[in-house]
């Protein structure tokens, strides 16, 4: 796991980070960068994490078709706060977002192995076969038979995944309960552990570019280094 929600606020960024900040963004750049860290907080936003690029584009004062601006601003940003932070704009969802780097042993202490599962599994669901959302029917499909306990413990770990930002309460037209990945969660996972997780189903190692392929990672971003 490489990324938790967002929690505090421009004050809590290290200050050898802030001291880089300010030497290579102006201040419009260093504000648009500390109004996507915030709104990158499950405790802020509760449905939409992040901004999408227009928001950002705007901020910058950038004009709309300006892409190489909005790229070098993810770079610079980037190449500041890597060491704690990176910001990653998805571009299927059109949200930037700013994840928090996260040793091995917190992120397994921040996800019990059954929310993991059902991460993967929406995750999978979503951005490898492209689905919108995921039903509730499909979970309880493929996490066990419909009964309370089974129900009861779903929807404690979906609780977990929504407190997290993960995963959001998709509104289906027919009323169906359902859930979809936020910007947050497809981006929870690194392309290492994503490495790991398809060589250990597949029994065999596997090369790095057919594993990002088949995770449809081509999110524009500045650099994984996760």
């Amino acid at each position: 796991m490489s990324s938790e929600e967002l929690e505090g606020s421009y004050s809590n960024l290290p200050m050898a980070a802030m001291e880089r900040l300010t030497a290579v963004l102006s201040p419009d750049e260093e504000y648009a960068f500390v109004q996507i860290m915030f709104s990158s907080s499950a405790a802020v936003r509760s449905d939409t994490f992040g901004l999408s690029r227009r928001e950002v584009m705007k901020i910058l004062k950038l004009s709309p078709d300006d892409g190489q601006g909005f790229v070098s601003f993810l770079k610079r940003v980037n190449q500041a706060v890597s060491r704690y932070y990176r910001l990653v704009y998805d571009e299927r969802r059109d949200r930037a977002v700013v994840l928090i780097h996260v040793p091995a042993r917190q992120a397994r202490e921040l996800l019990p192995s059954e929310s993991l599962a059902l991460l993967m599994f929406i995750f999978y669901h979503q951005e490898v076969l492209r689905n919108d959302f995921t039903l509730f029917t499909q979970l309880l499909e493929a996490f066990g038979h419909e009964s309370l306990d089974v129900r009861r413990k779903i929807l404690a770990n979906l609780d977990t995944l929504i407190k997290l930002g993960a995963v959001s309460r998709y509104e289906h037209p027919s009323g169906e309960e359902a859930y979809a990945l936020t910007a947050i969660g497809a981006r929870l996972f690194s392309d290492s552990y994503l490495k790991r997780f398809a060589e250990f189903s597949h029994s065999q190692q596997l090369n790095m570019d057919d594993v990002l392929k088949f995770f449809k990672r081509y999110n524009l971003e500045a650099g994984e280094g996760m």
